[in-house]
C-alpha cells in the first residue's frame, strides 16, 4: 500500500521535472509542499484537461456516492482490480499522477514498527500513477478525490513491503495522461514500464513521521537504527 507521501517540493517543481511538451502548464494549488503528507488531505494532482497539463489540489481518498453506506474510503486501488465496475469508468478517464520525493512504509510488529522512507535512487521526483473523479467537486470530498494505484512489490522491496505504488518515468507519466489511451492500453501500460525495485532506495526514518501532524525534513532522514 502507499499511506504516506513525501512531497517537498512545491507544484512548480514537479511540473519542471514532467518536462511537459504540450501547451503551458496551469497550475492551480494552495497545498503547501509537505514531508508527510496523510490520506484525507488535499494534494497536489497532475491531470490533462483539454489538452492543457493541469495541476490542482484533490482529496486523497474516493469513494463512490452510491457506495457511502456499504464501502469505506479507499486511498489505493490495485493495479489487479481497476477494470472491474468499481475502478474502470476511473481508469478510463479519471487518470492522474501524484508528483512526490518518495513514499514511506512501515515493518515490524504493530507497537515497534519501523518507518521507511523510500525514494528512486536517482532522488529525482517520482511520477505516481493514480485515478480519480477529480475535477467535479461534490459535497463529500471522497466523492471526487483519488486513489493511487498499487501493485505486488517485487525483489528486495518486499523486505519493506508486499505493495508499491505504480512508479513511472516522466515520459510514460505523460503517456498515462494522456485522454487518448484506452483504459486496456493504460492497463497494460501501468503493468509493462512501471519502474522496477532496482529504481529505488530506501532507509529507516524517525518514528515521528507516523504522527501525521509531524513535518520537516528531519522526517525523510536516514536514521542509524546501529546508533
Amino acid at each position: 500500500m502507499c499511506g504516506r507521501l513525501d512531497q517537498n517540493h512545491t507544484a512548480i517543481e514537479y511540473v519542471a521535472a514532467m518536462h511537459w511538451r504540450g501547451a503551458a502548464p496551469r497550475v492551480d494549488t494552495r497545498a503547501a509542499p509537505s514531508y508527510n503528507a496523510p490520506p484525507g488531505t488535499w494534494r497536489p494532482l497532475m491531470r490533462v484537461v483539454d489538452d492543457q497539463l493541469v495541476v490542482e489540489d484533490a482529496f486523497w481518498g474516493y469513494r463512490a456516492s452510491w457506495a457511502a453506506a456499504k464501502l469505506p474510503v479507499s486511498i489505493n486501488a490495485r493495479l489487479e482490480k481497476i477494470t472491474n465496475n468499481y475502478w474502470a469508468r476511473l481508469l478510463k478517464s479519471g487518470r492522474a499522477i501524484v508528483p512526490a520525493d518518495g513514499w514511506y512504509e512501515w515493518t515490524g510488529e504493530k507497537g515497534k514498527k519501523q518507518p521507511w522512507h523510500i525514494h528512486l535512487k536517482t532522488r529525482e521526483p517520482l511520477f505516481i500513477a493514480a485515478i480519480g473523479a477529480c475535477g467535479k467537486e461534490r459535497e463529500q470530498p471522497a466523492e471526487s478525490g483519488f486513489v493511487i494505484v498499487t501493485a505486488d512489490a517485487e525483489g528486495g522491496m518486499v523486505d519493506v513491503h508486499d505493495r508499491r505504488p505504480i512508479v513511472f518515468s516522466a515520459e510514460d507519466a505523460a503517456l498515462w495522461l494522456d485522454p487518448d489511451l484506452s483504459a486496456q492500453q493504460a492497463e497494460q501500460l501501468a503493468r509493462s514500464v512501471a519502474l522496477g525495485p532496482d529504481a529505488f532506495d530506501w532507509h529507516p526514518v524517525a518514528r515521528d513521521v507516523g504522527r501525521a501532524s509531524s513535518e520537516g525534513a528531519h522526517l525523510a532522514a536516514q536514521l542509524d537504527l546501529l546508533g
